[in-house]
């Protein structure tokens, strides 16, 4: 009796020891604020006032590198620099897993390459580098480029003054249409156009779902493109099936034609839908935002448009009139695509995301519990300057070697095994555009050079410019 007692207070006294030892550790410094509310009104605001980075410092002031906060109903951390960068990002989905805010998972759907982890994740990811790696888009840069000669006759050409930010939104969900979708020009490309710009008004949202809010429009929004979706899939997969098409005539034709060893469908319809939405607008506010701020850089840093514009002009007289770009012809574009990279860094499309903690991680001494949001900030390592010297500057050289940027301190496109898988794409359509733009037009900025976030990068009054029509070289 006597042994089992002391067995029993040995057991109680480790307990009481763990226990001890885990109520040590802390929960980050900070408040929650009000339910469900949080800080996301106070975020949201920052963002629209382009002073979001500013609100952040004055949390790392008050709080230190750690702190935690409610960002769109939910506990979340906030967490930056070089080493949150690389717990977030080279995550496995054993500790951290790849959960958005509940707006943008209610509106993008839960089986999107965005929100799937593990073994999923790598399926979907797998299918969907079947048309976005390097070798399969070769083929489709002839393409891209007969949107782009289209767009500029339309609204560019014969023009004086035109606003570049609206213009490359057209741009850029004409070539999404095209490459992603296989559907022309017309009332249906209209239609799905306009839903989808309702559509993603609310991503970044109090997901409060009452009539008078744009979670609520946008919810509705998005009903109807996935509708559209699905439409436009059963199309496809009849074309595959009753016409022999082509596997290759676009994205959705792409996943429908993977198959596994029992010839059965390898993603989901229901993962078509939600990842060729997650492609959307990865393809087009992303590209759309990247493009205008080129050209406003580009503006305002005359040696740089000059380096850009001797660029291009050596490209052009290569070709014979009317001859199309090759894939060659990118790769020299060498110069051009650090002007983009260095755009990327400066005014990151994509201001930060969100992580969920599968467990109970430690981070720098703090807790962060289960079930948790972290969230991360670009702009908060890219303008850091212990990584790059004087980061307000503009200033392509330091893509000279990009293997002297530290790991995961450029995350313009996410880092570790979730980069994007559509930055190659992205670079194709931001190479082309810039050729053609910087080797028949001129411009002059006619606004100053603020911009907000909602929740993308817009530049004052969607960047007006001054245009001037160049001889032909």
């Amino acid at each position: 009796m006597s042994t089992v007692l002391a067995i029993f207070l040995f057991l109680i006294s480790i307990f009481l020891l763990l226990a001890r030892r885990k109520s040590t550790k802390k929960l980050p410094p900070g408040s929650l604020g009000i339910p469900i509310i949080g800080q996301s009104l106070g975020l949201l605001r920052a963002m629209r006032a382009n002073t979001a980075e500013k609100w952040l410092e004055q949390r790392i002031q008050k709080y230190g590198p750690i702190s935690k906060l409610s960002l769109f109903g939910k506990p979340t951390v906030f967490l930056h620099g070089h080493a949150a960068n690389k717990l977030i990002f080279s995550s496995d989905g054993s500790t951290i897993a790849a959960k958005q805010t509940k707006s943008i998972r209610m509106i993008l759907g839960d089986r999107s390459i965005l929100e799937l982890s593990g073994d999923d994740h790598q399926r979907v990811r797998n299918a969907l580098m079947m048309f976005l790696k390097p070798e399969s888009l070769k083929q489709y840069v002839g393409k891209m480029e007969e949107e782009i000669r289209m767009h500029l006759e339309m609204h560019w050409q014969g023009k004086q003054h035109v606003t570049v930010l609206p213009l490359m939104k057209i741009l850029t969900f004409n070539i999404i249409c095209s490459l992603l979708f296989g559907v022309e020009r017309g009332a249906r490309r209209d239609k799905l156009k306009d839903c989808f710009q309702q559509m993603i008004e609310g991503m970044w949202s109090v997901p409060v779902n009452l009539p008078f809010t744009r979670y609520n429009r946008s919810l509705k929004a998005s009903k109807k493109v996935q509708n559209m979706i699905k439409q436009l899939i059963h199309e496809k997969r009849a074309g595959l099936k009753n016409e022999g098409a082509s596997p290759h005539q676009d994205l959705i034709t792409c996943l429908l034609s993977i198959r596994n060893k029992d010839g059965e469908e390898v993603i989901t319809e229901k993962e078509i839908v939600h990842n060729v939405m997650v492609v959307m607008i990865a393809g087009h506010d992303t590209s759309s935002v990247l493009i205008t701020f080129i050209l406003r850089f580009l503006a305002n840093e005359p040696p740089i448009y000059e380096a850009v514009l001797q660029e291009q002009e050596e490209i052009a007289r290569s070709k014979s009139s009317g001859e199309f770009l090759t894939w060659e012809d990118l790769a020299k574009m060498k110069y051009t695509w650090r002007v983009a990279l260095e755009t990327l860094r400066v005014v990151p499309p994509i201001f930060g995301g969100f992580r969920k903690t599968v467990k109970d991680i430690e981070f720098d001494g703090y807790i962060i519990p289960k079930g948790w949001q972290i969230f991360w900030s670009s702009p908060m390592t890219h303008m850091d300057n212990n990584i790059y010297p004087n980061p307000a500057k503009f200033d392509p050289s330091r893509f000279e070697n990009q293997a002297s940027v530290p790991p995961y301190c450029f995350v313009a496109f996410g880092g570790g095994p979730r980069m994007c898988p559509g930055n190659e794409f992205a670079r194709i359509e931001t190479l082309v555009t810039i050729h053609y733009l910087v080797t028949r037009f001129t411009w002059k900025l006619c606004a100053d050079n603020s911009f907000s976030r909602d929740p993308m990068p817009v530049p004052t009054r969607g960047l007006p410019v001054q245009i001037m029509q160049m001889k032909p070289l």
